[in-house]
Parts: structure tokens; C-alpha cells; sequence
């Protein structure tokens, strides 16, 4: 994993609405979000997915958007007021060591890592941490881009989350993407 994360201006070329046409957010998370739930976009960006995820959620659910990167947030903030969605969107920064989330023990529903996974600087701190968030029987989508990330680096990915207590579910078939479905079991009792 590298721990080089994507600069801003790419931020604008990620939120464009062209995206849409082969990376429709609607399409991809559709399956997984429903009125009510909590929600965390992880590596939220510019809020490509963020903006759609708070609509799916509703009045009564949340999305938390976490990134390292400030203008990227402040990004977010400004396009969330523009639609509305300030009341469903709670965002925050965190350092790259942390997700910085503690406080949200076991209370995710859903969690999105779309192309950020390889840009985490210690990955199976990442998945501890989701793991740590969501509640059981929670789950994650994690998709990383073909571009960037090979057959190989991905499945050592999907590795290191069932190392944290993951188990896969699905492989979503996503345009230019590599992606898992990945739920946090109930425990097992002995």
C-alpha cells in the first residue's frame, strides 16, 4: 500500500458528473444502502458518493465522511449545503494514521472504501478500524481501481480484512474496479 494519497485537483475529475456514466453511485450502492441506516464513506473525497449515499439514507439516517484531506472536506461541506444534505452529512478529518472513529463503536451499517484502500499507509490498521465501527452483520464495500491496484495487490487486500475479521460475501462486478462485499460476522459462541 502506498500511503500517497490523491491530490486535490484529481478530486474535481473524480466528483465530475461524467463519472456517472460508467460509475453510477445509485447502481453500485443501491444494493447495499436503505432508508435509515448509518453510513461511513471512507476516503470521502469531494463526495462523489457521499452526496447520493445521503439521499439513500434518507431523513433519518447519516452518512459520516472521513479524509485526510482538508480541502476535500471543505469541498464536501460546500456542495452538501448547495444540495441540501448538510443535516444527513457529518464529516470529519482524520490523520493518516487513524480513521479516528472510536467513538462510533458498532454503530455502522455500511461502510464504502471506493479507490482509497491503497492509499492507506498501514491497511490492516484500516480494516481493524472499520471492523471496529460497524455493527455485526455490518458490511463493507471495499473497490480499488484497475489502474492502480493488480489482481495480485488486490487479493493480498482481501486477505489482510478476513486477518481482521472480515469474511467475503460477493464480488460485485464494478466498471474499472476490483471490488469485495465484505461483511463483520456475529461472533461465535463457544
Amino acid at each position: 500500500m502506498s500511503g500517497k494519497v490523491c491530490p486535490v485537483w484529481i478530486g474535481y475529475f473524480l466528483s465530475s458528473p461524467m463519472r456517472k456514466l460508467f460509475q453510477n453511485p445509485y447502481t453500485i450502492l443501491g444494493p447495499y444502502v436503505r432508508n435509515g441506516i448509518k453510513v461511513l464513506d471512507i476516503g470521502c473525497a469531494m463526495g462523489f458518493f457521499s452526496l447520493p449515499l445521503a439521499r439513500m439514507v434518507g431523513m433519518d439516517g447519516q452518512v459520516i465522511c472521513v479524509d485526510v484531506q482538508e480541502r476535500m472536506i471543505q469541498s464536501l461541506e460546500k456542495r452538501a449545503r448547495k444540495a441540501g444534505l448538510t443535516h444527513r452529512i457529518q464529516t470529519r478529518t482524520c490523520p493518516n494514521t487513524s480513521l479516528g472513529l472510536h467513538d462510533l463503536a458498532g454503530e455502522i451499517d455500511f461502510a464504502l472504501a471506493f479507490a482509497m484502500a491503497h492509499e492507506a499507509p498501514d491497511i490492516s490498521s484500516l480494516f481493524s478500524e472499520m471492523h471496529e465501527a460497524l455493527r455485526e452483520k455490518g458490511r463493507a464495500l471495499i473497490a480499488e481501481p484497475k489502474g492502480h491496484v493488480t489482481e495480485k495487490d488486490f487479493e493480498t487486500t482481501v486477505s489482510i480484512a478476513e486477518q481482521c475479521g472480515f469474511i467475503g460475501v460477493k464480488r460485485p462486478d464494478i466498471t474499472r474496479s476490483r471490488a469485495i462485499l465484505l461483511e463483520k460476522p456475529r461472533p461465535q459462541h463457544t
